[in-house]
């Protein structure tokens, strides 16, 4: 079955111009032009990839992803003319796994697009034992339970529904208290330090939790 990539883009011309390259290259794809109709587009159709204009109608681009990202692992590439840092930064900080800006070449987006399926499919590959059972809280590492907390089960949840992605500890509190209780950044260490544990019963030759100096954490197989 074909990927399918989503273009989100209000410009008629650069949307074709996208849509000629991916079908030349085999993908299926389908083309929206205000970002508010993009979630309820997601959520009801099969979506690999979403090549996310910056500015829309409707909704911008940094909104549609932050809702993306709260129901959807589908890849986010987005795209603009917009070139000041902080819109990079904020891009990637609400759950961009790339970022492009225009004018760019069709031939490197089409790159873009391939180089995030091979990422995705890698780690796939690489991960069949992790199985997460989210109505129980529950996460089996090759078949053994690894006896988590509901906090140690969100925090997991989090980190692989998007590996290699760093995660920052003020995202993680975020996602592990729903109820926006005041937290530590050595709350989260230890959470960290306790689920590392648990998993190293299970695989004690191999770190999946990984620490990035100063930034947080990530999930790489």
């Amino acid at each position: 079955m074909a990927e399918r990539i989503l273009i989100v883009e209000d410009e008629p011309k650069i949307a074709e111009i996208l849509r000629d390259y991916l079908v030349r290259e085999g993908y299926e794809t389908s083309h929206l032009d205000r970002g508010d109709l993009v979630e309820d587009w997601v959520r009801d159709n099969r979506t690999d990839v979403v090549l996310l204009d910056l500015m829309l109608p409707g909704k911008n681009g940094l909104e549609v992803c932050k809702g993306l990202r709260s129901f959807s692992d589908s890849a986010i590439i987005m795209v603009t003319a917009r070139v000041e840092e902080i819109d990079r930064l904020l891009g990637l900080e609400l759950g961009a796994d790339d970022y492009i800006c225009k004018p760019f070449s069709p031939r490197e987006v089409v790159a873009r697009v391939k180089a995030v399926l091979r990422r995705g499919k890698r780690q796939a590959a690489a991960d069949p034992g992790l199985v997460l059972d989210e109505a129980g809280y529950k996460a089996c590492l090759r078949g053994k339970d690894l006896g988590l907390t509901a906090v140690e089960f969100q925090l997991l949840k989090v980190l692989v529904a998007q590996p290699g992605r760093i995660f920052s500890r003020d995202q993680l509190m975020d996602a592990m208290y729903r109820d926006e209780r005041v937290v530590s950044d050595r709350t989260v260490d230890s959470h960290v330090k306790k689920l590392r544990k648990k998993i190293a019963d299970v695989l004690p030759d191999r770190e999946i939790i990984h620490s990035v100096y100063s930034v947080g954490y990530k999930y790489e197989w």
